[in-house]
C-alpha cells in the first residue's frame, strides 16, 4: 500500500522489450536501500524490484499493466514518479493508494493559478464502471501519476487539480504538457462503497 507522496522522480535509463513484457532500468537516490521483491510505486503503478546493479535497479511491466498504464511509453531520459510502500506505522499523509492504476486521463488544459498550477484531465466515460467507483468527486482524492491529489470541479468524464509550487518541483507534473497522458487511481474507498450499495439494492 501507498500513500501517494511521492519521494522523488527517478529517471529511466533503459527500456527493454521481451515478448509482450517491459524491462525498465531505472536510477534514483535510494537504489541502495531497494531489496530483490520489493515494491515501489511507478508513476502510481505498483511494480516489483527484480534486479538491482550498482546505482539502477530493474523492474518489469506485463502486458495487463502496459495497457492500463503510461509505462510503455517511457523512453531512456524520461522522469517516473517514485514511492517505496508504506510503512505500517508511517502516518498516512495522502490517501490510500493501492498501485493499481485504473486506466489513464489525458491532460487537457493547464492554467496558471497566480503561483500554482490548475490542471484539468479528461478520461473515458463508462457508466457501467462509474457504477462500481470509478469516477471523481467534489474534494475527494484521485491520483494522478503516483500523486495523492484533491478532486476539483469533476465531471462525468474530467476533474481538475491543484498543484503547488513544491509539488511542481518535485514531480513529473513538470513535464506534463497538453496531451500528455497520466495514470490514474480512483478512491479505493469509494470503490467499496459503490460495492456496498450495489448489494444492498
Amino acid at each position: 500500500m501507498f500513500s501517494g507522496i511521492v519521494e522523488e522522480m527517478a529517471e529511466v535509463v533503459e527500456v527493454c522489450r521481451e515478448r509482450s513484457n517491459v524491462h525498465l532500468r531505472l536510477h534514483c537516490s535510494f537504489t541502495g536501500e531497494l531489496k530483490i521483491d520489493q515494491s515501489v510505486a511507478h508513476n502510481g503503478i505498483c511494480l516489483t524490484v527484480v534486479e538491482i546493479s550498482g546505482d539502477t535497479y530493474v523492474v518489469t511491466a506485463m502486458s495487463e499493466t502496459l495497457e492500463r498504464s503510461n509505462l510503455g511509453a517511457l523512453k531512456p531520459g524520461d522522469r517516473v514518479n517514485v514511492e517505496r510502500c508504506m510503512p505500517m506505522n508511517g502516518r498516512l499523509d495522502g490517501h490510500i493508494v493501492q498501485g493499481h492504476g485504473d486506466g489513464t486521463a489525458v491532460c487537457t488544459r493547464i492554467d496558471d493559478a497566480d503561483g500554482s498550477f490548475t490542471y484539468t484531465f479528461e478520461y473515458p466515460f463508462d457508466p457501467a464502471m462509474a457504477r462500481r467507483g470509478y469516477f471523481t468527486v467534489d474534494k475527494g482524492s484521485v491520483t494522478v501519476n503516483g500523486v495523492s491529489l484533491t478532486v476539483c470541479n469533476p465531471t462525468d468524464n474530467s476533474f481538475q487539480v491543484n498543484i503547488i509550487p513544491y509539488t511542481y518541483e518535485h514531480t513529473n507534473f513538470q513535464d506534463l504538457r497538453v496531451g500528455s497522458r497520466v495514470n490514474i487511481e480512483f478512491d479505493i474507498l469509494g470503490k467499496y462503497l459503490c460495492r456496498l450499495a450495489h448489494f444492498s439494492e
